[in-house]
């Protein structure tokens, strides 16, 4: 089926109609309680089977594992309606949960265990049922475990209701903790990160790990440490011959799965790193390992050189890149001021592409931010670009903090190699000095010192438009 089928419409009998004037209608909706209850009743024997239905193991492993037409398209019309706020309280008013959760720790049936979590999720979205199902703790056990689910759309589905849950203030910070106290957790978020190819639940378990790691540091970094993590469910016996996990390359290989893909799914991964990078034993978990190092860095790279914000690209293109680009930025910056993996012979390559597309970002930037000429706004008294766009002045601040990190290490060769290829041409100089002037004055005045042994006169022209630089240099001098 393309999607859920559509809640059932209101009966257009006699009878139905007195049910309506009777109060069978949920709330303000036209869905039927005698409906309902009908279809959770069923839920209830589906998990408890009466006596006289056929006991042999196979019969009893099919009932399990599959579920009859007419009941899963019953339930899908339950998921839909508990969209509805009526309907979603009318379930918690009668202990709807405890029934959903029971088939979740009884049923073996995939697309069973997928709706009933799936209906939670939509219950969640609203903070009283939230509320209620978190501070139940056999309720948590039961949802945590489902996270350890072989099955792609219960992960899913399960991804998404514990998302919901950690971004309602009032519960987060017990979703945190029970998931603190379940080491099986961090091993099925990485089994998944590193082996899945459903690019959906790639984004929603990464969505998960984003929001636990923003909330948490203690959390990131007991996850940072983990290298002795099991597969799910995994006996204890097999232990030598089990994987280990390491948060970094799991998250490397999620983001290469939905690079293609999901152009959202790989912000949320390059933000996870981002904020791996924020605590020093990120930082080591990424550079540590040379394999590790190296193949981050080459990803990052190769979408900040060869991806985003090209040459070709319109300036506008940088809306939709900025958050993204902040973060391959951030990231980088960190391995470059902690790694010393990459080749000597390559660091003069790797500069200035970096440079070249570090100041294409703020050329870009520059455009996008521009006021129309013909434009008839009245001024205003304060920045309206930070005022309009925060994650514009982020990518602005990293990308500047960056550049000057690199222009004060260039040697004269680079500099030489780079007036000769276009990545330092004046007026790219000119954008660049722009955007670091005077915050990074010292940095830029070092670069101009280097400048200045390889092409004097294009120092000089740079001094004229900057007096500021000039100044600085002769006093120094």
């Amino acid at each position: 089926m393309d999607r859920n089928p559509s809640p059932p419409p209101p009966s257009c009998d006699p009878e139905g109609e007195e049910d309506l004037a009777g109060g069978d209608c949920i709330g303000s909706t036209v869905y039927s309680k005698h409906w309902l209850f009908g279809v959770l009743s069923g839920l209830i024997q589906i998990v408890t089977p009466e006596s006289d239905k056929p006991s042999s193991d196979d019969d009893a492993d099919e009932q399990q594992t599959e579920l009859a037409e007419e009941m899963e398209n019953e339930i899908c019309r339950v998921w839909d309606m508990s969209m509805d706020e009526d309907v979603a309280l009318f379930l918690q008013e009668f202990k709807a949960p405890d029934i959903f959760m029971g088939v979740l720790a009884k049923s073996r049936c995939p697309r069973l265990r997928e709706i009933c979590v799936g209906i939670l999720g939509n219950m969640a979205c609203f903070q009283e049922i939230c509320t209620s199902i978190s501070s139940c703790k056999d309720h948590g056990q039961v949802l945590l475990q489902c996270l350890c689910d072989s099955d792609p759309p219960t992960l899913l589905e399960t991804s998404r209701l514990l998302l919901t849950c950690l971004s309602q203030t009032k519960v987060a910070s017990v979703w945190v903790e029970r998931i603190r106290e379940h080491p099986s957790i961090y091993s099925s978020v990485c089994f998944i990160m590193s082996s899945s190819t459903n690019v959906d639940l790639l984004v929603k378990v990464g969505e998960v790990v984003d929001k636990l790691f923003d909330m948490d540091e203690k959390l990131m970094l007991e996850w940072i440490r983990n290298g002795t993590a099991r597969l799910p469910d995994q006996p204890q016996e097999d232990s030598e011959e089990q994987p280990v996990f390491s948060i970094v390359p799991c998250v490397l290989e999620a983001a290469k799965q939905v690079r293609s893909e999901n152009p959202d799914g790989l912000d949320v991964y390059m933000h996870i790193l981002q904020l791996l990078t924020t605590v020093d034993d990120g930082v080591q978990a990424i550079v540590q390992c040379p394999a590790t190092g190296k193949d981050a860095w080459d990803l990052l790279f190769d979408l900040v050189c060869h991806e985003f914000c090209q040459a070709g690209d319109p300036p506008i293109i940088l809306q939709e890149q900025k958050t993204v680009l902040a973060s391959v930025f951030s990231v980088l910056s960190a391995i470059s001021a902690s790694w010393a993996g990459l080749e000597p012979l390559k660091r003069e390559e790797v500069d200035l592409a970096l440079i070249d597309s570090l100041i294409r970002v703020l050329q870009n930037m520059e455009h996008c931010q521009k006021k129309p000429e013909n434009s008839t706004e009245e001024p205003t008294n304060y920045d309206s670009t930070q005022d309009d766009d925060f994650h514009m002045k982020i990518l602005k601040d990293i990308s500047c903090e960056y550049l000057s990190n690199i222009f004060q290490a260039l040697t004269k060769e680079t500099v030489a190699q780079g007036l000769k290829e276009g990545q330092l041409s004046k007026k790219k100089c000119s954008c660049a000095f722009q955007s670091l002037l005077p915050l990074y004055s010292p940095m830029v005045e070092a670069f101009m010192k280097v400048l200045h042994e390889v092409d004097k006169t294009l120092a000089e022209d740079l001094e004229e438009s900057f007096p500021s630089v000039k100044a600085q240099l002769k006093t120094r001098v």
